[in-house]
């Protein structure tokens, strides 16, 4: 199991308009194709403080990544609603991603 952990930098004032997009388009477009969401909110405590938008999402391995990724981003509807959101100028700042193997570490009895 591999886990992918992205944080994304809002451009001042548009934290709001990522959660939305999130919610109302990312998180469907994952459900349909495929891919599970372990955790998403925003940063409280830390650098990027109510500015950054993170999530988890879990998959058996990198392969199954790269393809759903790549599903999903060339969707023509995915397409069509991040151009819509960004209309008014871009949403992200910055976005950070990280990608964890979940099997390195064995849990303690």
């Amino acid at each position: 199991m591999i886990y992918e952990i992205r944080e994304y930098v809002a451009v001042p004032g548009k934290l709001s308009a990522i959660i939305d997009f999130f919610t109302n388009h990312t998180a469907r477009m994952f459900k349909r194709y495929d891919m599970e969401l372990i955790s998403a909110g925003h940063t409280l405590i830390g650098e990027h403080s109510f500015g950054e938008l993170v999530y988890t999402v879990r998959f058996a391995n990198l392969a199954e990544l790269e393809n759903k990724w790549s599903q999903m981003l060339a969707d023509p509807e995915w397409q069509q609603a991040f151009a819509a959101a960004e209309s008014d100028g871009p949403l992200i700042r910055t976005m950070r991603r990280r990608v964890i193997d979940g099997s390195s570490i064995e849990e303690a009895p």
